[in-house]
């Protein structure tokens, strides 16, 4: 997802993320063992925790986690890469930042990645190194990233009887490039949706995924504003979008270093989505 860079009340249209889950790969498959990492294949986790479909039927929508005590918040990041973007990639553009991805394994902080499946075509060892890193869950964020509702940000429009085969293809990409286990979870292209697009997603059974805190970080080039931005709106149970793509988000990994730190200082403790999502659930874990 790509927003500008400006802060804005979060609305139905605009900051609602959505999940879809594909028949690629069962919510329960077990993260691979790889070297570096605990994992193992022989360790079973339940299956990732999803809320109950919304009124009709719909694909229910999560915003962040209870306001407890406890303090923890979840940092998701948009991995993004439109379906025509191949030839800026060819040209030298870079979408990918593994250098976000290595801060965030040096301060040992889990957090969610939100990533295409046109992303995960173009970068597959990357994709694969992040999914199977028990650290993090790779959820998804469609293949095209073209947008599931009309007048979002100049995307694309992908037409209603095309939304599920799109989400459907993102987590075959996941499986082709190596990624064990991709969680039941979608955040739609320029976080705008509708009614008819968590219509057409509720037959693949998920979740749909909300934020309440909005970093200001695409296309952004000052670190320290993107780090207040979030300071300011972290909340306990919040979830924080932001994104892990170097050409449309420079100042990201930079912010991180003074994120991290002060939230820690705080007294929040870093979880998944998946975490919030199990509390809301009434899933303790």
């Amino acid at each position: 997802m790509i927003i500008p860079v400006r802060r804005f009340a979060v609305t139905c249209a605009l900051g609602t993320l959505g999940v879809a889950l594909a028949a690629c790969g069962a919510p329960g498959t077990p993260h691979a063992a790889r070297p570096g990492h605990p994992a193992s294949a022989s360790a079973a986790p339940s299956r990732p925790p999803t809320l109950a479909p919304g009124p009709a039927g719909l694909t229910p929508v999560f915003k962040n986690g209870p306001r407890t005590p406890d303090k923890t918040v979840a940092l998701t990041f948009d991995a993004d890469m439109t379906a025509d973007q191949g030839a800026r990639a060819a040209a030298g553009e870079h979408f990918d930042n593994p250098k976000l991805i290595a801060t965030l394994r040096g301060f040992k902080v889990p957090a969610t990645v939100f990533m295409t499946g046109r992303w995960a075509d173009e970068y597959p060892e990357e994709a694969r190194d992040i999914g199977q890193d028990p650290q993090f869950e790779v959820a998804n964020h469609s293949y095209s990233h073209y947008a599931f509702k009309d007048d979002c940000y100049g995307l694309p429009t992908m037409p209603e009887d095309k939304m599920r085969a799109d989400v459907e293809r993102a987590y075959a990409a996941f499986k082709k490039a190596g990624v064990p286990h991709a969680m039941p979870y979608f955040r739609f292209p320029g976080g705008c949706y509708d009614r008819t697009a968590l219509r057409a997603l509720s037959a693949v059974g998920v979740t749909a995924v909300q934020w309440d805190v909005v970093s200001g970080d695409a296309f952004a080039t000052d670190a320290d504003a993107v780090a207040r931005q979030v300071l300011e709106g972290v909340r306990p149970g919040s979830v924080v979008v932001m994104h892990c793509t170097r050409s449309a988000a420079p100042a990201t990994e930079k912010a991180l270093r003074t994120i991290i730190p002060e939230l820690r200082e705080q007294g929040y403790r870093f979880v998944k989505v998946s975490e919030l999502i199990g509390r809301a659930a009434g899933r303790h874990r």
